[in-house]
């Protein structure tokens, strides 16, 4: 039967991969990022997909959350019978049976279709008119068939008889009145009353108001301290301590309130209460249909003196010898955690037979798991058979207890939401880190105070399945990131409250310490990271955007070093141009000696959402040289993000360079790109002899103008774009955006200014033969258009008419073959015969055939190759002679 939860789940996963525009808010850039990126780890919004895609880890099953299921199922039972309007017969009813329910939804077939599944219906109980058996002849209201099964039987009253013999029929106040549709949790309301048993008296009560209903998840407060909440208490609603007012007059047990708060009030004042909220229980008595799903305790086989072995409920981190000191009946027993001081203390617990953490003797001894001695126990290593001779005793027989290997497929390392035991009111995310028999360790990974891992009973009401308390909208304590331990907690929280904009240097010393890191926590020193500073004032790269850098804090950690580094490379992403660039780069920043650790980090970028493995080192000792590694990989200052504090000046002196200029001398293709011969190339003198290109290219596209307006129209208004997108990278005078854009972006330098001939070029056609004498079209193309360096001047002035219609007529493909028909190897054959070459991997790794690549505009190729103008121009050229030849030689 489909539940809520695995409702919730599938329309999660739907959630998840849905194509639709991501709802992030955009920067000023038109760009969209996470809103958990880039701001502080605390303020986050946690999201469980997103966590156990990073982590690799998989959600336990929402089946194996026994209660949680009970709780989402519908008071209304598959085989239930009631009345529902005929669709077939307008003002007519006729008797149908629940085949399944799915919140307040009925699956629902009318009697006499047997198992014909054909005509079953849904209708949803809040508006559909139904109402229990009888209600028809009641009312004086019409039973009659549907018209398709009319004729099966002869007299359907005698068929209605037999149906309804012996079946279960819907309650009446289900379909009628306030509860009509309401599951067990819904008909919980604020206020209710109940009926709570003692914690150690099996044979006392006393009532309590329900304060909070959180799926199920009640939080308690006797009756009498209505003002006082350190007494409060956390139960599930199928707690088997909960009863219904009037049981414990029933039972005639008492009705007294717990010891430990007797002596809050006067024994007037607790009768005073008592009466009060008896009269409110009679005049709002709470259904008992909350009820019906309550366990019925089996009768136990315990006998005082019996020992076992027990979960300390103070300290649930342990197993313990426990002992059988009382039996109050057929059902209750008292179990008591062994202690052999001269003065115990006596920790005891009410128990029954198929309670929670009683186990039989060698339990531990059999699954691995450590038994805790007793406390005053004088041996060096615990035996239970010494100790039995020692005590006396005999072992309590394993028929005592239930099925201690059933593990409701709860498996290591799976994902969870688990109350804190030391704090009943929170709900953290809990990763399970061994499961024996019926008994897990779970790990809370968001608990304020750090805690050993603790015990729990798969068939335990405290925890619950991945996205409980999103569905109910409880708040849900995350794993802690980058901060961890008090100490750095408190120094992330300082970080917060100072102004993003000042620079480091200029905070006082006080305002923003350096705290000792205290290693003797969970956080290993060797995996300890120093703190990283983010050094506003270092050169930006030309990847990164100045304005952005400028808006992260000043610095961040320590913390565990792969939690750091994460959320620094998180923030360098957010602050780059295209985000999805900077990821791609990084992704290439490793080293074979490296002690790393593989992490998934993420970009967004106009809608769309880039995930990419990055390898992040775990080790302290590492830092360093990863941090430059990556400043070296973006082309900016090696101290843009480092352990180091910059002051005034930075140690590389990267306050003179320009983007273009960085990029030109110390980019990742200086190897490439060199300073003209005999020049004068001292950096910092700043006068080197700019490479024209711009002006050759802008000859190119005037050329291009003539033969086609729209692509020059196209080409002006991507320009405008990409200046728009990255201000800083005007800062060069003497040379050009087009320029420092096309060495990032081309991954090889395809031109150089200073060496005309070093380009190998190809003959650009599709064409089985070529004239081996004559260079090729392109190549004469390019020559008549490209001033020589000797006489420039002369070969600009001698260009006429003729000489450019001839020269457009060789440059003119002549295809072998329709492009429409093209397949992506076709494609990328042809881009590798043009001067676009490097850029054949990208029709490759998108998948462009030949249909395509005739629909490829300027616009397009920007956007979704990333290309800047001066490139996707140039390839835009080669895809416009491919369409001039296709309506030559095939559009007819």
């Amino acid at each position: 039967m489909e539940t809520r939860a695995s409702f919730i789940a599938s329309m999660r996963e739907t959630q998840h991969l849905s194509p639709e525009k991501d709802p992030s808010p955009a920067n000023g850039d038109g760009e969209q990022f996470d809103s958990d990126e880039g701001s502080s780890i605390e303020d986050a919004d946690f999201n469980w997909d997103e966590f156990l895609e990073e982590t690799g880890a998989s959600a336990a099953p929402h089946t194996s959350f026994k209660h949680v299921e009970i709780s989402l199922q519908s008071s209304f039972q598959p085989g239930m019978k009631l009345e529902v309007a005929n669709k077939s017969n307008p003002d007519t009813y006729w008797v149908a049976t629940i085949i399944t329910t799915c919140g307040q939804l009925l699956l629902l077939r009318y009697c006499g279709y047997g198992d014909d599944r054909r005509a079953d219906f849904w209708c949803d109980v809040m508006t559909a008119d139904l109402h229990p058996v009888g209600w028809c002849t009641q009312n004086n209201k019409v039973l009659m068939p549907p018209d398709a099964i009319k004729e099966k039987y002869m007299d359907w009253t005698e068929f209605l008889i037999q149906d309804l013999t012996g079946a279960r029929t819907a309650p009446a106040n289900l379909l009628e009145g306030p509860l009509r549709g309401k599951n067990p949790v819904d008909l919980i309301t604020v206020d209710s009353l109940i009926e709570l048993q003692d914690s150690q008296n099996p044979f006392q009560y006393w009532i309590v108001s329900v304060v909070e209903n959180v799926g199920g998840r009640l939080r308690l407060r006797y009756v009498g301290l209505e003002e006082t909440e350190s007494y409060d208490q956390w139960l599930f609603y199928l707690d088997c301590r909960l009863r219904p007012v009037g049981w414990c007059q029933e039972n005639k047990y008492r009705m007294d309130p717990p010891a430990d708060i007797c002596s809050l009030k006067t024994i007037t004042e607790w009768k005073c209460a008592l009466e009060k909220s008896l009269n409110d229980a009679a005049n709002f008595p709470l259904p008992m249909e909350v009820f019906k799903d309550h366990a019925d305790l089996r009768n136990h086989f315990f006998t005082v003196g019996m020992k076992l072995e027990a979960v300390n409920m103070r300290e649930p981190f342990q197993i313990c010898p426990a002992s059988v000191t009382k039996v109050f009946n057929n059902h209750y027993l008292q179990v008591t955690i062994d202690d052999l001081r001269p003065e115990p203390s006596k920790i005891s617990m009410l128990c029954h037979a198929d309670s929670l953490g009683i186990l039989p003797i060698q339990w531990c001894l059999k699954n691995g798991v450590n038994l805790t001695p007793p406390k005053g126990y004088s041996g060096q290593d615990f035996d239970w058979a010494d100790y039995q001779k020692q005590c006396g005793a005999e072992a309590a027989p394993h028929l005592c207890f239930r099925n201690t290997s059933f593990s409701r497929g709860f498996t290591k390392n799976m994902k969870l939401e688990a109350v804190n035991p030391r704090n009943p009111a929170e709900i953290c995310v809990a990763s399970i880190t061994s499961v024996k028999g019926r008994l897990m360790w779970l790990h809370l990974e968001g608990s304020q105070m750090p805690s050993p891992e603790y015990i729990v009973d798969v068939e335990s009401m405290d925890i619950f399945p991945v996205g409980w308390c999103e569905a109910n909208a409880y708040n849900l304590t995350p794993p802690h990131k980058a901060c961890e331990g008090r100490g750095e907690s408190q120094s992330c929280n300082q970080k917060k409250q100072l102004p993003s904009a000042v620079p480091v240097e200029k905070i006082p010393h006080d305002l923003c310490p350096v705290p000792q890191l205290d290693t003797t926590g969970t956080i290993n020193g060797r995996y300890c990271c120093p703190q990283l500073y983010i050094n506003h004032r270092c050169f930006s790269g030309p990847y990164l955007n100045k304005g952005r850098i400028a808006e992260l804090p000043q610095s961040v950690g320590p913390g565990k070093c792969v939690l750091v580094l994460k959320e620094v490379l998180s923030m360098v992403i957010n602050a780059a141009y295209k985000p999805g660039s900077v990821l791609r780069e990084l992704q290439l920043v490793e080293d074979p000696q490296w002690n790393f650790q593989e992490e998934t980090l993420k970009a967004k970028y106009r809608g769309k959402t880039y995930r990419a493995t990055v390898k992040i080192v775990r080790t302290s000792d590492q830092v360093a040289d990863f941090c430059r590694r990556v400043c070296a990989k973006l082309e900016c200052c090696p101290n843009l993000f480092s352990p180091v504090l910059v002051a005034e000046v930075c140690p590389e002196n990267c306050s003179i360079h320009t983007k273009t200029k960085y990029t030109y001398y110390y980019g990742k293709r200086k190897k490439i790109i060199k300073p003209p011969i005999g020049e004068n190339n001292n950096m910092k003198s700043g006068h080197v002899k700019p490479a024209r290109r711009r002006k050759r290219r802008k000859s190119i596209f005037v050329q291009k103008k003539r033969r086609s307006s729209a692509v020059d129209s196209n080409a002006a208004g991507s320009a405008e774009e990409s200046e728009d997108e990255e201000p800083d990278a005007m800062e060069d005078e003497t040379g050009s955006e087009e320029t420092s854009s096309e060495l990032r972006d081309d991954q090889t330098d395809t031109s150089s200014a200073e060496v005309p001939s070093a380009r190998p070029r190809r003959a650009v056609t599709l064409r089985s033969s070529t004239e081996p004498d004559r260079p090729p079209p392109t190549e004469r193309a390019r020559r008549s258009r490209r001033p020589q360096p000797q006489s420039c001047s002369e070969a600009e002035k001698g260009t006429s008419a003729k000489e450019e219609i001839k020269q457009e007529e060789e440059e003119k493909l002549v295809l072998d073959s329709n492009p429409l028909e093209w397949t992506v190897t076709d494609v990328v054959r042809f881009i590798k015969l043009t001067d676009c070459a490097p850029l054949a991997k990208i029709f490759q790794e998108q998948d462009i055939d030949g249909q395509a690549l005739l629909l490829l505009t300027l616009p397009t190729v920007q956007e979704c190759m990333e290309l800047k103008l001066g490139p996707a121009i140039k390839l835009c050229h080669q895809i416009e002679r491919v369409k001039v030849a296709f309506y030559a030689q095939y559009a007819n």
